[in-house]
């Protein structure tokens, strides 16, 4: 028998997308590398283009958080202006032409479209289709997430999501409760899902923007953690020790991986089925 809690009672999971189901800080770093890689092969950016990445997001939720209704997409191009713009004070690089930096800054805002899906993600997702409704709350823009959920695109083989609410649809982005209560209107709505019937299940990597909020409004999550339970697998998602020691977290299920999470939820419901037999 399962030492997890209960996963078989939900209809409807809701997604974070970058950085859960899609490599956000390797793609990052790829789109970054125009830059990173011109640097001066000592600079702690060309060494660890983590650090970039880590940079970029600063600037980015700075963004964020002060241009709420900013698309996703013209916020990247600007924390990408901002980060060239940086480099170039500290004389790292020399300065660019402005063709040049209007290029970098398009081929960044681009690039959640074809950044890759982590290995365990589609076929997790394709398992956990028969049992769930899918959706995705993002803070990625429609075009971007548009070009990912295709065919042809990085979570193409998924076969489908049955609803994608973003935060160019919103008009604010996640953390703000605001997205949140957008999602349970809309569930609620299209599927019949109601979160105070505990028939929603959050899913996600981002403690601050996903996990600190979802315990705010009581609506149960699990952690893909993705290493992120140590201080070296911390990236972009969030100080875990710090968070849980606030007492901000409140997750129920923890897993590595969304594959991880579908082989449990299989065989929760494998069990279920083998008890409602007897």
């Amino acid at each position: 028998m399962t030492t997890h809690p209960d996963l078989t009672a939900f209809r409807a999971l809701s997604f974070d997308c970058y950085g859960t189901l899609i490599d956000w800080e390797t793609g990052l770093a790829s789109s970054l590398s125009p830059l990173t890689t011109s640097l001066p092969p000592q600079h702690p950016w060309h060494t660890n283009p983590s650090l970039a990445v880590a940079r970029f997001d600063h600037h980015s939720n700075h963004l964020s958080a002060t241009q709420p209704t900013l698309t996703y997409d013209a916020n990247l191009a600007e924390a990408a202006r901002l980060l060239a713009a940086e480099a170039r004070e500290v004389g790292e690089v020399g300065d660019a032409s402005a063709a040049e930096t209007q290029q970098f800054a398009a081929d960044v805002a681009a690039g959640p479209g074809r950044w890759p899906a982590f290995p365990d993600t589609v076929d997790g997702l394709r398992r956990l289709r028969r049992f769930y409704k899918l959706v995705i709350l993002s803070n990625v823009d429609e075009a971007n997430i548009g070009r990912a959920v295709v065919e042809d695109g990085p979570l193409g083989g998924v076969g489908g999501f049955d609803a994608v609410y973003t935060a160019e649809a919103i008009g604010s982005y996640k953390p703000s409760l605001a997205n949140f209560g957008y999602l349970f209107e809309e569930v609620r709505r299209e599927f019949g899902v109601v979160k105070e019937e505990g028939g929603l299940l959050h899913v996600a990597r981002s403690l601050p923007v996903d996990h600190v909020p979802a315990k705010e409004l009581g609506l149960r999550s699990v952690w893909i953690a993705r290493g992120g339970e140590r201080p070296e697998g911390y990236g972009v998602g969030g100080d875990y020790e710090k968070l849980r020691a606030e007492g901000k977290l409140g997750f129920e299920w923890v897993f590595q991986t969304i594959g991880e999470f579908a082989d449990e939820v299989e065989r929760q419901f494998a069990e279920k089925e083998a008890r409602e037999k007897k």
